[in-house]
């Protein structure tokens, strides 16, 4: 696969206030810093929920970068962060690691999702099977024309292999679930570090096919409508949907702390999952849980 855009940074680091490599509580100063990183599928959720909070807490200060799920999730089981964003759920391997270091991943639902298969606005295509996708950016189809669209070459656009939104499309979409199947994406994909830069992308190119949260999604772009089997039904992404699994690529979104959070991680936790969280989660366009 070859990379394309790297005018962006491969970690995003927003934070409300100094990035901190740990958690601290100076005594000359009443402020708890909290490091919280990983999926840049979650990070503007993120900083809208720690921008939020620090009105509400203001002697509570939360660190929030990208970079990715497996970022985030290599930060919690190194120790340098205290709450690990992740599209995706932590795998086996990764949680055996985590124990091996003393680390005790547990996990909290913090928003659901539905990944959006986009193409530009101009494509006649509106609907596919998830076997037409998964044709597609394996490289099994190569022509718009042969999921009914215009005789133009398609050109794939993904997010990159660090992305937890990468890892789950993969898995569910590529290869339909399948665990022991071992497509890839084609090898002429191009892989960008953004959520934003797929749109982007997608939006500029009346070929490109790409893929992106539902919380990313512009009216610049067009939504694919997807279904299991050729009968249907074919359904739109969507808050409805991706809450009543009727879409099919709908997913949770997490966040992992080491062990039972307690103290300010807690209260920050409790506060997401709560009424006020949950409202900024509707209000970025993600689905909340409750």
């Amino acid at each position: 696969m070859r990379r394309a855009f790297q005018w962006l940074p491969a970690i995003l680091c927003l934070a409300v206030a100094a990035c901190s490599a740990s958690p601290s509580t100076d005594s000359s100063s009443p402020t708890t810093n909290i490091v919280n990183s990983g999926s840049d599928t979650l990070v503007n959720l993120a900083l809208a929920w720690a921008e939020a909070y620090a009105k509400v807490e203001p002697s509570v200060s939360i660190s929030v970068s990208g970079g990715g799920s497996g970022v985030g999730i290599q930060a919690l089981i190194d120790g340098r962060n205290q709450i690990a964003n992740a599209s995706r759920a932590m795998k086996s391997e990764e949680v055996e690691t985590a124990k091996q270091n003393g680390v005790d991943p547990l996990e909290f639902i913090v928003a659901r999702d539905a990944i959006a298969v986009i193409v530009h606005p101009g494509n006649p295509v509106d609907q596919l099977t998830l076997r037409q996708v998964s044709d597609i950016f394996a490289g099994r189809v190569n022509n718009w024309s042969e999921v009914g669209g215009e005789n133009r070459p398609i050109v794939r656009v993904s997010r990159e292999v660090n992305s937890g939104t990468h890892i789950y499309f993969l898995e569910s979409v590529i290869r339909l679930g399948r665990k022991d199947d071992p497509t890839i994406f084609a090898a002429d994909t191009l892989l960008l570090p953004s959520s934003e830069g797929i749109t982007s992308e997608v939006s500029q190119n009346p070929n490109a096919i790409g893929y992106d949260g539902l919380g990313y999604v512009t009216p610049a772009v067009k939504t694919i409508r997807l279904a299991v089997d050729p009968a249907g039904p074919f359904v739109a992404p969507g808050r409805e949907t991706a809450l009543n699994n009727t879409y099919p690529v709908s997913r949770d979104l997490y966040m992992y702390t080491n062990g039972e959070p307690t103290g300010a991680i807690k209260d920050y936790l409790d506060w997401i999952l709560g009424p006020d969280g949950q409202k900024i989660v509707g209000d970025l366009g993600f689905v909340p849980i409750g």
